[in-house]
């Protein structure tokens, strides 16, 4: 019924803030996208296909990180804990409305974080939310979440991406409405073309500075760069940084390196032979000269990883040092049973621009411990459907999460997105316990455990962590210089 009213009020509200858009916000501002999930693309957060550049401006959080990376206040203005951390308390945002002009409330939450729990729907985010037994509706401001382990660190879990706030009873049309509480409402969704949103003048944090985003499909990494060249999109966050030069000390455009936790790397799938056998894995890891990778494929601008997911920047993340070592990687492929070395071959695309270089760089560093590297290139446009987690070895990219969430959505034996299919019940129990440990520098060991497992037995290498080369045209004004998810839209401009 609720949600009955919030759509018989939605063309009321829509021409209500279509007068109002005329005297707030100005201007069009053009984005791409890769159309990574061809034909499934769509506007729900929670799915395998969830178009993020729009998601990112209409949909909000209950908590996200600010501008200093800092745990903050999104539509959830507070939260506090009991005494061991199994059970949240939340209190709402106030006055807060959809684009429907239904009022945001606590039934909301309640439906929005169930849907990502709900195994009908077989959401990528449902394993962050495992820990959730139960959402309370504490009253119309104010849920509590109730948990099976304590969890001290249960809110920065919620700066997810993905979780994001919808209308109750909605779940059957947000993939293509699209409907939040953001900066930016849905015009016009065509995944395959142009899709139009168009400024919410009634935002919470004040009216949209642009009028329009047009987020525009273009599968193909080069083809999205030549069309920031002749103006067809005002941005680029995926420009490689061979290309830099084009832009640098060029009016028409501004340049900046933003320092983030996203990855790119190469997947051996665990299942299959040869890369069944963890010292095959470690051998093709030890081969790898990471400082080498960033700076002959990002000039320099990023940060080595030993094959660990967890960002940089991250509280837990584990330093560590894995220089290249030749002579180690012959003797583990010698003990695993291929004295004279192995054959394989990487499938890439040009989907994401810098993988056929990383490739390239791989081939010759394998080759130095008898791994001979073939690459094939396949299609772009089903790259996620038929290459990721389908052939032996892969490329891969992912972006930044929390620690918990990462370790657990991309290696826990039962997730769904366990691109490698590494499976290890001790691993699965290390990231149980560090959940449940109340102290900080004991969650840390427990978290710092996982990522040194990792570098001896994972099936995903990651050489390192991006610094993201943005380019945008000279009109874009006031845009965050942070990474994408922690943008505050409604505040950029154009000229």
């Amino acid at each position: 019924m609720k949600y009955m009213l919030k759509v018989f009020s939605a063309t009321l509200v829509s021409l209500i803030l279509s007068f109002s858009i005329a005297n707030a916000s100005s201007g069009v501002f053009k984005l791409s996208h890769d159309l990574g999930f061809g034909k499934d693309t769509n506007l729900d957060a929670i799915t395998k296909g969830r178009l993020f550049q729009v998601v990112i401006m209409t949909q909000n959080r209950l908590v996200r990180k600010n501008l200093d990376g800092v745990t903050s206040p999104e539509l959830a203005t507070e939260w506090s804990a009991n005494a061991d951390a199994t059970e949240w308390t939340f209190k709402l945002r106030k006055g807060i409305y959809f684009h429907d002009g239904s009022a945001f409330d606590a039934p909301d939450v309640k439906y929005s974080l169930e849907r990502v729990k709900d195994p009908d729907i077989g959401s990528p985010a449902k394993k962050s939310m495992s820990s959730v037994t139960d959402i309370e509706i504490v009253d119309a401001h104010t849920v509590k979440m109730k948990l099976n382990t304590s969890f001290a660190d249960f809110p920065l879990l919620l700066t997810d991406y993905r979780l994001r706030m919808i209308p109750e009873g909605s779940g059957d049309t947000i993939g293509q409405t699209g409907i939040g509480t953001g900066p930016f409402m849905v015009d016009k969704f065509d995944p395959e073309g142009t899709t139009v949103l168009k400024a919410n003048p009634e935002y919470w944090e004040g009216a949209p500075g642009v009028a329009e985003v047009h987020v525009i499909a273009i599968p193909d990494g080069e083809a999205r760069v030549q069309a920031l060249l002749t103006g067809q999109i005002d941005m680029n966050r995926y420009v490689p940084f061979s290309q830099k030069r084009i832009f640098d000390n060029n009016p028409k455009f501004n340049v900046s390196v933003v320092p983030t936790g996203n990855w790119r790397g190469m997947v051996m799938r665990t299942d299959t032979a040869p890369f069944d056998n963890p010292k095959v894995r470690k051998a093709v890891r030890l081969a790898v000269d990471r400082q080498e990778l960033v700076d002959l494929v990002m000039g320099g601008a990023a940060t080595v990883s030993c094959d660990t997911p967890v960002a940089p920047s991250d509280q837990y993340r584990l330093k560590m040092d894995c220089p290249q070592n030749i002579s180690k990687a012959k003797n583990l492929l010698r003990e695993a049973g291929y004295p004279n070395g192995i054959s394989m071959t990487i499938h890439v695309s040009t989907k994401e621009p810098t993988w056929p270089t990383i490739a390239e760089v791989m081939q010759q560093q394998l080759a130095k411990a008898n791994i001979k590297a073939d690459i094939k290139m396949t299609p772009s446009k089903s790259y996620w459907k038929e290459t990721w987690m389908k052939k032996a070895v892969a490329m891969t990219r992912w972006n930044e999460r929390p620690a918990d969430s990462i370790l657990h959505e991309a290696y826990h034996s039962g997730a769904k997105w366990n691109e490698s299919f590494y499976k290890s019940s001790s691993f699965d129990k290390n990231l149980a316990d560090a959940r449940g440990q109340l102290d900080f520098n004991k969650r840390k060991a427990a978290y710092q455990n996982a990522q040194k497992t990792l570098w001896e037995e994972t099936g995903t290498l990651i050489p390192y962590h991006v610094s993201k080369l943005v380019i945008t045209s000279s009109r874009v004004k006031d845009l965050d210089d942070v990474e994408v998810f922690s943008i505050q839209w409604h505040k950029l401009k154009v000229d």
